[in-house]
């Protein structure tokens, strides 16, 4: 039995799309693409095309049009934005001591597949749902003869108890190295107990110094600017059966973390992540602009 998740495979989607329509990008995730079918790639891009009027009721346009304007405003920001925070910020951590790289909820991320150069030294773990998990492999099979050396996969269900002892067991995972930890798309679908409880229980197995980088939604944006499209954001979300279960205020991380022994050392707003990651790409591309909605914070462990 297979299990796809449709969030993730829209996500795949936007990562893909940006990749293949722009020349200046954001994000370049060249194999997004190639890990979807035909048939999803084309019958994502129908579904999105066909709903514009939902995303912008007085949309004018062609249907390839109506998709470029969903991806851009509705799709592309979170995804992209967060690639590009999480893999600028791991390279960072990488040259000042980090050697494990763990991928919380991997999905079809492809940063393993397509490792730069200065990642090969480090040992990079896709943790994911068994289900999941396998969908993944069998897709890169397809796309890859073999998977780099230094990948290695861990089963675990965030929403069980102990899903840590998978991670103990790994016999390539060492906790005494310093690690980089990304939870990108997670805690949305998680409950603030268990998300709490995930923070909690990555702080027990990393040593002091690794760093944890996560995505949230701001419980303010609702009645900021940004608010209805984060509304529709949802609704999508919520229409594949993968429903949104929590945001959150600064204030509200800053104590969760610090129960957890973590620090924020960076944070960045919806603004700031357009002017720092979007504004070439922005520049370049002034009649499709881009710009984000979510946070993002890496935080490290307290020395």
């Amino acid at each position: 039995m297979e299990q796809k998740s449709m969030t993730a495979l829209i996500s795949a989607f936007s990562r893909a799309y940006h990749s293949v329509k722009n020349k200046e990008k954001v994000s370049d995730d060249y194999l997004a693409k190639d890990i979807l079918t035909q048939n999803e790639y084309e019958q994502i891009s129908s579904n999105m095309s066909k709903g514009i009027k939902f995303f912008n009721p007085s949309f004018n346009g062609t249907q390839d049009e109506a998709l470029r304007f969903i991806v851009d405003n509705q799709l592309s920001p979170t995804p992209i934005g967060r690639a590009a925070f999480t893999e600028k910020s791991l390279e960072n951590a990488v040259k000042i001591g980090a050697k494990q790289y763990l991928i919380f909820a991997a999905g079809y991320d492809t940063f393993a597949y397509r490792q730069p150069d200065w990642a090969r030294n480090i040992q990079i773990f896709e943790l994911d749902h068994p289900l999941t998990g396998e969908d993944k492999k069998k897709r890169i099979q397809k796309v890859m003869k073999e998977i780099p050396p230094n990948l290695h996969y861990i089963s675990i269900d965030f929403t069980e108890k102990n899903w840590e002892r998978n991670i103990i067991k790994c016999s390539q995972f060492e906790q005494s190295k310093i690690s980089f930890c990304s939870l990108l798309g997670l805690n949305y679908y998680l409950t603030k107990k268990d998300f709490a409880y995930a923070i909690n229980t990555i702080s027990s197995i990393v040593p002091k110094g690794s760093s944890i980088v996560f995505d949230y939604q701001d419980e303010n944006t609702y009645t900021s600017k940004a608010g209805e499209r984060v509304k529709k954001q949802i609704a999508l979300t919520n229409a594949t059966n993968e429903k949104m279960l929590a945001s959150y205020s600064y204030l509200e991380l800053e104590k969760l973390l610090s129960d957890s022994d973590f620090l924020i050392y960076e944070h960045l707003t919806p603004d700031e992540i357009t002017e720092q990651y979007f504004k070439k790409y922005n520049q370049a591309n002034p009649e499709h602009l881009i710009v984000s909605v979510k946070e993002s914070t890496r935080s490290d462990s307290a020395i």
